[in-house]
């Protein structure tokens, strides 16, 4: 069983390259997103994902970005039942509507 941050669904996986130079060669615009994402995003998985956001937001790298902290916000939602439990906020059950 997984401890620590990198608990969670997403597959680990071992590379034969060097995952700093990698993160070192993503656009600017996607390391500062990077900076705060709470989940162990692999550079390549997140160049992947960034390059389908910011063609879908039309080169807008602030829409791109919005679009990445949905997609980890639902990864968020799949997985905090199963590493926190049911009752946390991030979980359908534990998740509170604001009105």
């Amino acid at each position: 069983m997984r401890r620590g941050n990198d608990t969670c669904s997403l597959p680990r996986r071992r590379r034969a390259v060097n995952p700093m130079a990698e993160y070192d060669r993503l656009p600017a615009d996607l390391r500062r997103w990077l900076n705060g994402a709470a989940l162990p995003w692999s550079p390549r998985s997140a160049l992947r994902a960034w390059q389908g956001a910011l063609r879908d937001a039309g080169g807008d790298a602030a829409s791109a970005a919005r679009a990445l902290s949905g997609i980890e916000e639902r990864l968020l939602q799949r997985d905090a039942a199963k590493v926190w439990g049911a009752s946390h906020p991030k979980t359908a059950r534990g998740a509170v509507t604001a009105q």
